[in-house]
């Protein structure tokens, strides 16, 4: 039973045995800047004595005493006569519109978006409820300095571009092209755009930015891909007459910044590196700005650019993100299912805003959220529509936008026709698309829907859909996959993974960029003899041709074969929160990896001294016994440190 399962809520009256266990907590203990072990059983119970939940809720919702409760209009729903239920005695919340209800802890998690690890820490923080902190490893301590770093020297580095922005003579043309962009200084403000002025145009030429730094903050600045190291060991700036957006995480801390180009020279849009605090595939543009905004409407508009989401908020279309110029991605759906029932994907009318329509569409059948697509008109982009036609013009389209699954048919369709061999192919492209399907319930509905439409019966569909053990890659661009892509041709000599090693595999096929340092720590040792060996081989020679590899370019990449099968089915599966994968942040499971294979590393040095202690007692060298005894003793003693972080078990 999980925690929120643990209350009861009976005729207004909740349980007083709402507990959380400690497996759940240990669960949760890797969240954030933070971790805690050796969690009291208690420790949610202790908080909620300690916070005043009339407060906390009192900060967001207008409540007025009546008896013993307190009322107002619930901000999980639009209404206009109050029936939100504040119980002070109980501790709880209930609304009778919408149903809404629960403790402390779920009001933070469920207005602020926030996961239960967040809210029980920013609570305990709040009302002086002490939480134990775990011992960290130097290397923990270290990864945590640097992260803390990387943040400050983003916020410093957003603050030095915005007043250079507002106020400095060089950023003068940045000034004139946000006018007639026609975005206004409160919008400006409110996403807090600032400019990099170009080398030709500032006496600190290429070091702009570097040259308002201490050492400390440079090398913090170099790790956040905010400076670049030059070949005689300086540095130089990597944002150049560029205006900045600066990309801030569901916490308001900038992870990263996105740049357009002002003058000549490519790339026309770029984004900060991949780092140990930010990750293009797990950030939306705006999210922490409208955030708010979604969750009322509880819909998302998805637009490509970033002057395409921030024209659409000043023509007052607010409820509106971007995902950083790269294909919509499961991690960015994660993050919007807290806030939206609903996305509606608004893209150029062309083909390649079909193609990403398309491509998503298996992403919102996996995690059962409703998305719907609303075309342009050919040669438009949001910017343009929304300034030539209006904002009603704009809501006319999204009101009438398709829903994804019908989107697609009408595409594949308009595509191969309804002939013998257009059904034929018709089919074989809806695989994906039902295969996603996370019920009996959908993929029924899916093969009788499709069905009709095509004019075959929904049993002739369903029987043409792969058995359940097979998989169907998701849509990738690159060359077709074989019909034998569902079947293993995993060579017979190599050792399957464990399920530790399936856990490391997985987080290096989600999140390419961590194989580096993965294997820095000793992830080759650990996978040799399996597939996962021969995977980390190859994608180690990706990353050496290319600044960034996404998992489905990986998948695209790859020849046919086990590895290609192996990466198939771990992007299909990792949207399933059955499959028991942790759906924290990459920062957090990545800690746990590197200290699972710092203790995996410490294990073989155990059992290789061990060894070499029973050799040594043979030759009768007491000196050279008691060097390996000491060392002995120190490894075990590190291994008794790193105990608590059990996260893989012993595979």
């Amino acid at each position: 039973m999980d925690w929120k399962s643990r209350y009861l809520l009976d005729s207004g009256i909740l349980s007083d045995d709402y507990s959380v266990s400690r497996e759940e907590l240990h669960h949760y203990s890797q969240e954030g800047d933070m971790g805690y072990s050796d969690f009291n059983d208690d420790l949610p119970a202790r908080i909620k004595e300690q916070a005043d939940i009339v407060q906390v809720i009192g900060e967001c919702v207008e409540l007025k005493q009546a008896g013993v409760r307190f009322l107002g209009c619930c901000p999980f729903h639009n209404e206009k006569t109050p029936s939100f239920s504040v119980h002070p005695g109980q501790q709880f919340f209930y609304c009778f519109g919408c149903g809404a209800s629960g403790d402390v802890f779920e009001f933070q998690m469920k207005y602020h978006n926030l996961d239960f690890p967040t809210a029980l820490k920013e609570l305990a923080r709040r009302f002086n409820v002490q939480i134990p902190e775990k011992p960290q490893s130097p290397q923990e301590r270290e990864r945590s300095r640097k992260r803390k770093a990387m943040y400050a020297v983003n916020e410093k580095a957003a603050a030095i571009f915005r007043n250079n922005l507002i106020n400095e003579a060089q950023a003068k043309v940045a000034r004139e092209y946000l006018k007639q962009r026609q975005i206004p200084t409160q919008v400006q403000e409110k996403f807090g755009l600032g400019y990099a002025p170009s080398p030709d145009t500032t006496p600190a030429g290429w070091n702009f930015l570097g040259s308002q730094l201490n050492d400390a903050e440079r090398l913090a600045a170099i790790e956040a891909g905010l400076l670049v190291k030059n070949e005689k060991g300086g540095t130089y700036d990597r944002f150049r007459d560029r205006v900045l957006f600066p990309i801030y995480d569901r916490r308001g801390r900038v992870v990263g910044f996105g740049g357009r180009i002002i003058g000549e020279g490519q790339p026309k849009y770029m984004n900060s590196p991949e780092s140990m605090v930010f990750s293009k595939s797990a950030s939306l543009l705006g999210l922490f700005q409208q955030g708010d905004e979604i969750r009322r409407r509880k819909q998302a508009i998805l637009v490509e650019g970033n002057f395409d989401l921030v024209s659409l908020v000043v023509h007052g279309c607010t409820n509106v993100v971007a995902p950083l110029g790269t294909a919509l991605t499961i991690q960015q759906l994660k993050l919007l299912k807290g806030f939206a029932e609903e996305c509606v994907l608004l893209f150029d009318g062309d083909a390649a805003g079909m193609k990403a329509a398309m491509r998503s569409v298996p992403l919102f059948l996996s995690e059962q959220i409703a998305g719907k697509v609303a075309l342009l008109p050919s040669g438009h982009d949001p910017d343009t529509f929304v300034q030539e036609q209006g904002l009603d013009a704009l809501n006319v389209l999204l009101e009438n936008a398709l829903p994804l699954p019908e989107f697609a048919l009408q595409q594949l369709v308009e595509k191969h026709g309804l002939t013998l061999d257009g059904k034929n192919r018709i089919v074989t492209e809806l695989q994906p698309l039902i295969k996603s399907a996370k019920s009996s319930l959908q993929r029924t509905l899916m093969l009788s829907h499709f069905s009709e439409s095509i004019g075959i019966t929904a049993e002739e569909l369903g029987a043409s859909m792969p058995k359940a053990e097979e998989s169907i890659p998701l849509p990738v661009e690159g060359p077709p996959l074989e019909a034998e892509y569902g079947h293993s041709s995993q060579p017979e000599e190599l050792r399957p993974l464990s399920g530790s090693q399936k856990r490391l595999v997985t987080h290096m096929v989600l999140y390419p960029s961590s194989a580096l340092q993965l294997e820095k720590y000793g992830l080759r040792e650990c996978l040799s003899g399996t597939i996962g060996e021969v995977l980390l081989l190859q994608l180690l020679a990706l990353l050496k041709q290319y600044d960034g590899v996404e998992p489905e370019e990986l998948l695209a990449k790859l020849p046919k074969g086990g590895e290609r099968v192996l990466v198939s089915d771990i992007l299909l599966r990792s949207s399933s929160p059955d499959e028991g994968e942790s759906c924290r942040g990459t920062e957090e499971e990545l800690d746990e990896l590197l200290c699972w294979l710092e203790r995996e590393q410490l294990r073989r040095q155990s059992s290789e001294l061990v060894e070499l202690i029973s050799n040594c007692a043979l030759r009768n060298d007491p000196e050279e016994l008691q060097q390996l005894v000491n060392r002995k003793m120190s490894v075990d003693r590190r291994l008794q440190e790193l105990r608590q972080a059990n996260v893989l078990g012993s595979g």
